[in-house]
């Protein structure tokens, strides 16, 4: 994508106001059931999935300017906590892929929120000197990241999900899953845009779009991404990110 493609233009200007409008329109819709409603179970259920797949597009969407702004090399360097993008890029994915544990999360205070996480198979662990020194570089980039990771290991684990954040020098990225895992035959394409291991019938929703993103993207801040992965024997996803 160049600056000279009329998609990306079209992306950008022409459908994020339409989604966002679409989106506030549904969530009004169901946080005011007081004056709209009541509703039937059937009209809830058809006003979440609107807004499910509202949300779907917006993050497919977001993720296609991402890329384009990285391919433009704008990165905005500033101090964040790697927790808290952990936490927003959490709830990001999980809003798409399994928005009842996001809702059980957002009911959840910072005492019993690793209790929701570890009841429903997902742990994190976090290490080094970005526990409690703010990390540089563009948030927005590390959170996409992340989401995708954790949006990818969501959609084919069985039971798990492991997210680990360390390092001293270099970010430090690493999700894993217990899910059938990836041949090796297939691990030199997995990166490839809209690609997928699965067969059509067991594939999950999505594009093949995402991990593509995080390997572009990745390579423009300067790190590198590995996979390790086998049939049946899960997979585990390692960002490396240098500080900006």
């Amino acid at each position: 994508m160049t600056r000279k493609d009329p998609l990306v233009d079209l992306l950008i200007h022409d459908l994020t106001g339409p989604l966002s409008i679409v989106l506030t329109s549904v969530n009004n819709l169901l946080t005011k059931q007081d004056k709209c409603g009541p509703y039937t179970e059937y009209q809830v259920d058809t006003l979440k999935r609107a807004q499910r797949n509202a949300e779907k597009a917006k993050a497919l969407l977001l993720e296609i300017i991402e890329v384009y702004r990285s391919e433009e090399g704008l990165f905005r360097s500033e101090k964040f906590m790697v927790a808290d993008i952990l936490r927003e890029a959490l709830f990001d994915a999980l809003d798409i892929v399994n928005p009842d544990i996001s809702e059980e999360l957002s009911r959840a205070g910072n005492d019993s929120f690793r209790q929701v996480l570890s009841r429903n198979g997902i742990t994190t662990e976090l290490s080094g000197r970005y526990t409690a020194e703010p990390f540089s570089h563009d948030s927005k980039k590390i959170r996409q990241i992340l989401r995708n990771l954790i949006s990818n290991a969501l959609k084919y684990r069985k039971t798990m999900m492991k997210l680990t954040l360390s390092g001293d020098t270099d970010l430090v990225i690493s999700v894993e899953d217990d899910g059938d895992g990836i041949p090796k035959e297939k691990q030199n394409y997995i990166f490839k845009r809209f690609f997928n291991t699965q067969s059509k019938k067991e594939t999950p929703d999505g594009l093949g779009f995402g991990l593509s993103c995080v390997k572009h993207i990745v390579e423009k801040m300067k790190g590198d991404i590995s996979l390790e992965s086998g049939e049946g024997t899960g997979s585990c996803f390692t960002v490396r990110i240098p500080p900006l």
